[in-house]
């Protein structure tokens, strides 16, 4: 690891770190300047009751203290009690929904990376004839489908139609179809960066040199010419994660998966604060991550890019 890959590292590092600083700050006085409380519900019928919760959860603090207890706790990975599941945390209810979100998510991933990069060569390789002329029309159409759609035609499809797969995702099976779901757009925009990186990357003079060496046309292909039409896929996963993490908040609730999706949609139908706080900054925090692991990965697959 040189000096200037150590640097630009560190640089990335500190804009993911600020970037979370923000998404911190900007979500704790949005939900903050809502008039609205979350405990002004029917079981709060009296302002002593109120003023009780409000001591319990530290609301009764000045804004500027509870900010700087909250970002403390968040520091710790402690986002507070949960005002709509009393008596849980909201770190715990979010590991606890992270299982089948994550599950879901980088089985979706898996699947699209693999898929993709695979048609996406197929079609490369067979330029003009049949085999890409399918694969171009196949995801032409998927990549004009937003997840929720693809969703609703899968569960009516093999639930309602077929009925060889269950609607609810926490039935054996029941991830198939959101896993589905998730990976179907991302694949079909992957095989299309992909053809175009590996048409791009075969029309390159050191391709045309090797294959007038007389190397075997296999070992061009896998040895030289895929690993540089890599890089477009790599820069491209980061996105594909925040897509994912993002339409996982439809697709579970379609599906009726108990995850970040559902339990960041019924936070939001119960005001629980903490809690739609607490699953914003992770889901944020999440993303940040996957794109500096992105810029990372796309520096260390392809040496020859100037960092500067």
């Amino acid at each position: 690891m040189n000096s200037k890959f150590l640097v630009y590292m560190l640089k990335r590092l500190g804009m993911a770190l600020l970037t979370i600083f923000l998404v911190i700050a900007i979500t704790f006085f949005v939900m903050h300047a809502i008039p609205a409380s979350p405990f002004s519900s029917e079981k709060a019928k009296s302002d002593a009751v109120i003023k009780a919760l409000e001591i319990k959860y530290g609301f009764d603090k000045p804004l500027g203290v509870q900010f700087m207890n909250y970002l403390w706790g968040v520091l710790h990975f402690d986002f507070g009690l949960s005002t709509a599941w009393v008596g849980f945390t909201v770190s715990g209810l979010i590991v606890n929904a992270f299982g089948y979100s994550a599950s879901i998510g980088f089985s979706a991933a898996l699947i699209a990376i693999i898929l993709g990069v695979l048609f996406g060569c197929l079609a490369a390789l067979n330029r003009g004839r049949w085999p890409d002329k399918i694969i171009q029309v196949v995801t032409t159409a998927l990549v004009s489908m937003p997840s929720f759609v693809v969703a609703t035609l899968l569960l009516l499809t093999f639930s309602y139609v077929w009925k060889v797969l269950p609607s609810m995702g926490t039935q054996p099976g029941g991830m198939v179809m959101p896993i589905l779901s998730l990976s179907l757009y991302p694949m079909a925009y992957i095989t299309r960066l992909q053809r175009s990186s590996m048409l791009d990357v075969l029309s390159a003079d050191y391709i045309r040199t090797a294959r007038a060496k007389g190397v075997k046309s296999s070992k061009v292909i896998y040895k030289h010419a895929l690993k540089n039409a890599l890089t477009p896929v790599i820069t491209y996963a980061g996105p594909m994660m925040a897509y994912i993490l993002t339409g996982s908040m439809v697709v579970e609730n379609i599906f009726s998966v108990p995850g970040l999706g559902r339990l960041f949609t019924n936070s939001m139908l119960r005001t629980d604060y903490m809690m739609i706080m607490g699953v914003t900054i992770f889901l944020a925090a999440m993303i940040i991550l996957m794109n500096f692991l992105s810029d990372v990965l796309y520096k260390v697959m392809d040496p020859r890019i100037d960092l500067a």
